[in-house]
């Protein structure tokens, strides 16, 4: 039975809803949707708790020694577990928890938990390629970084603390403020990275795509319209922007 620091924010351990396939898929497409991590606040403020020079875990972890996909995948229909999935339920719990403070539910639009992001993540860092395997570090860095800070801040794990003493945490992280901090540079690195792959996997699923407005694969009935007036208008914009308007006599 897991304990209470096992559980996550709504007391209960995070269930795994999408098959190997699906996640393979997702990964898939978070191969080209991350290669760049981002900087995004979670908020409109900026603040950094300094505490000295702070700490970093310096974990050794087993190598992920299978083969992976082979030099010919089949993304569309893919095998169902070319490698063995690697993050332990504790650290799925956590995962679930930080996924829901970068994406939380909104009125009718589900978390990222609730959209099973998490699977992804486990999919992702369990993957045995080179960009895979350092983000493994780094996200597994984070986790154990996050439970140290929360026991050194409020004397108890990252899970078992408040909504709002997590918040606080994570705001020290969050930030582009905390790339220049001694204390947080190395966390707010790993955190970036965990917050790319959260978002891209939530605007992966259905619910994401269908929060964004995006409209494609979807059949035009009759004749295809054509691009608006306004969209040609902002086109032109940046061309000329660019030097790249033609000019038709």
């Amino acid at each position: 039975m897991a304990s209470n620091k096992d559980k996550a924010v709504d007391g209960k351990s995070y269930k795994p809803g999408l098959t190997r396939r699906e996640s393979l898929k997702w990964l898939g497409l978070l191969s080209a949707s991350v290669a760049v991590p981002a900087i995004i606040t979670l908020s409109g403020e900026e603040t950094v708790a300094e505490t000295g020079k702070g700490h970093w875990p310096e974990l050794s972890l087993k190598p992920v020694s299978s083969k992976g996909y082979g030099k010919d995948p089949n993304l569309i229909v893919p095998p169902e577990s070319p490698w063995p999935l690697t993050l332990e339920q504790r650290e799925l719990n956590t995962i679930a928890v930080l996924s829901d403070i970068i994406v939380p539910r909104e009125g009718g639009v589900p978390s990222a938990s609730e959209v099973k992001v998490p699977d992804v993540v486990n999919e992702w860092v369990s993957a045995p390629y080179a960009g895979q395997q350092r983000d493994r570090l780094e996200i597994l860095s984070l986790l154990a970084w996050l439970e140290d800070e929360s026991t050194l801040r409020y004397k108890n794990g990252f899970r078992a603390i408040t909504q709002s003493q997590r918040i606080a945490i994570i705001d020290d992280i969050a930030f582009k403020k905390a790339f220049r901090s001694e204390a947080f540079a190395r966390p707010a690195n790993a955190f970036s990275r965990l917050r790319s792959l959260v978002l891209a996997a939530f605007f992966c699923s259905p619910e994401g795509t269908k929060d964004l407005g995006y409209l494609g694969n979807v059949p035009i009935a009759g004749d295809y319209p054509g691009p608006t007036r306004e969209a040609m208008q902002h086109l032109n914009g940046l061309l000329d922007h660019l030097g790249l308007s033609l000019e038709i006599a």
